[in-house]
Formats: structure tokens, sequence, C-alpha cells
């Protein structure tokens, strides 16, 4: 009957029938084999947990979560507190060490250029002789001096201009 309707052999109906559920019956077998894999999964996950306590955990870790977004803001804030202290803090210097006298040697006299971030800051020079020693004090701002500088003063400047962070 089916022959003369739809112009196919019965056998072969069968045949493609028969294929059919063959290939559904492996996909169900590849199916069964996955969900007992997800099974033990699943029963490895839960060993030992309730509910309860798998709640706990996760709103632990949230919690936890928080708490480090929180203390990363802080750190942030404290960074940049700290890079803006920097700025005025003495980040470059350099000490020259001379004879001022040459009859005196040893080397006691010193120039010290200590600057900072924007080349802003001092030299000291103590000039050490028979009868004392004597300090100078030279403000620099951003690289120069408006008093003039000694050999040992402007060597001192250039190694802390060299000297960056």
């Amino acid at each position: 009957m089916i022959e003369q309707y739809l112009g196919i052999s019965t056998d072969y109906v069968v045949i493609g029938l028969a294929a059919l559920i063959l290939v559904l019956i492996i996909l169900m077998i590849v199916n069964v084999v996955q969900m007992s894999k997800l099974k033990k999964r699943y029963a490895i996950f839960m060993k030992g947990k309730t509910a309860k306590s798998l709640e706990d955990t996760l709103i632990y870790r949230l919690e936890q979560i928080d708490d480090l977004i929180k203390n990363n803001a802080a750190n942030e804030r404290n960074i940049k507190a700290i890079l803006k202290r920097m700025e005025f803090c003495f980040q470059k210097y350099a000490v020259v060490k001379y004879d001022a006298l040459e009859e005196m040697g040893g080397k006691l006299s010193y120039a010290l250029c200590m600057l900072n971030e924007k080349n802003d800051g001092y030299i000291i020079n103590a000039v050490h002789s028979r009868e004392g020693c004597y300090s100078y004090v030279k403000e620099i701002i951003d690289g120069n001096s408006v008093i003039g500088l000694s050999e040992e003063e402007e060597q001192a400047l250039d190694e802390a201009l060299k000297n960056e962070k």
C-alpha cells in the first residue's frame, strides 16, 4: 500500500527506520555516559556539604571579595597620597668632597646637593679651614641657582641632576 502512494519499497522504509533507531540508541548511550560523569562530579563537589554550608561558604567568599575591593580602593588612595608627598621629598643628591685650602689636605670640605622631583632644593657647602668650618646654603629652583655657584657646587648640582629616581 505504501508502495503505491509513495513509490518507495517498504523494505527501504524499514531499513531507514532501523538506521534511525540505531542512531538514536547510540545518542542515548552517549547521553547516559555523560550524565553519569556529571553525577560523579556533582557528588564529589557536594561531598560532606549541605545546602546550608554551601550557601555559607558562598556568602563568606562574597564578603571576602567585598573586603578586597574596599582595601584595594584604600590602597589606591594611600599610594596617590604618598606619591603626592614624594614630589617634595629629596630624591636626587650628590656629594662632592674637596680641599678648600691646599695646605689642609684630606678633602674635609664638601658640597652637598639635594633635589626633589621638580629639581628644587638646596646646595649646602661646608668649607673647612684652620680657623673653623663654615657652611653656606644656596637655593636651587628648577635645577638652577640665582646665586653663582663654585666649581664644586656646580659639579654636585650636575651629578644630582643626573641621578634620576
